[in-house]
């Protein structure tokens, strides 16, 4: 009888495109056939490969940490298990800070999960300098490695803690893309953020603005003259959040867009 070592054993045949979004959709999957595709593309051909894939897919793990990337600001973001994976919604925060700080020269990517943010922000900008931080050392990880070819530095530590003390006033544009969830809500996340992301990238507090307001009180000391803080929020949370803005000094709006949906606090410093 032949080995698979053998040239002559038959090498298992890749599953087609339909077999596999046929078992994603029964598992659940809405856009199975988008899904088939990207797990196929990343098997490179390995049946094997895409077998696993797509059994842990039907398990209910993310597209993103089963494919090993996420799409974001039009680059692949690396991801990993127990890292927080960017959402697309979050590219309209890329955009409001661009379209604000089009020549910024410093940006600060806090609470910065794989970097995705600092990422986008930071080539787009071209010669900006990126320092990015988290609290979580799994994050921090993933983060190094998708800003390294930009040059970025990525920082272990809470919050403004972890920043180089000589970025304080120089900071033309710090995005904090915080948890925002209050805490009692977490357990009605969709399974796939509840059961594989981590707690601290999804949970704000009592009223899931526990970090905005910390983040937004100590802003004015690290922001440059016109310089601005870009803070994603729910539309529930915005009045509160526009007043932990005003109240330390910053000039504060809010920036909406209906159809990804994503809203933005932004203030700028004076």
């Amino acid at each position: 009888m032949p080995h698979r070592s053998d040239p002559s054993f038959p090498s298992p045949a890749l599953p087609s495109r339909d077999a596999v979004a046929a078992t994603l959709r029964a598992a659940g999957c809405v856009f199975a056939e988008d899904e088939a595709d990207m797990i196929l593309a990343a098997a490179d051909g390995d049946p094997g490969a895409v077998d696993g894939m797509v059994a842990r897919r039907a398990a209910g793990l993310p597209l993103e940490l089963v494919v090993g990337w996420a799409e974001f600001g039009g680059r692949r973001i690396l991801v990993e298990p127990g890292v927080f994976v960017p959402r697309r919604r979050t590219e309209f925060l890329v955009e409001q800070a661009l379209a604000l700080a089009p020549d910024a020269s410093v940006v600060v990517d806090l609470c910065c999960g794989s970097g995705a943010v600092g990422a986008a922000l930071t080539a787009a900008l071209g010669a900006a300098s990126l320092h990015a931080a988290d609290i979580d050392p799994a994050a921090v990880s993933c983060a190094r490695a998708n800003v390294a070819s930009l040059g970025g530095h990525v920082h272990q530590g809470d919050l403004f803690d972890a920043l180089p003390a000589r970025l304080r006033g120089r900071v033309d544009i710090l995005a904090a893309n915080v948890p925002y969830v209050p805490s009692d809500e977490i357990a009605l996340l969709p399974a796939e953020a509840r059961d594989h992301e981590p707690r601290v990238a999804l949970d704000g507090g009592a009223d899931g603005l526990d970090i905005l307001r910390r983040v937004a009180a100590e802003a004015p000391a690290w922001l440059a003259p016109g310089g601005h803080l870009l803070i994603e929020t729910s539309p529930h949370q915005a009045p509160e959040a526009l007043s932990a803005f005003t109240e330390p000094g910053l000039e504060a709006h809010l920036a909406v867009c209906e159809e990804r949906p994503a809203r933005v606090v932004i203030g700028r410093m004076p």
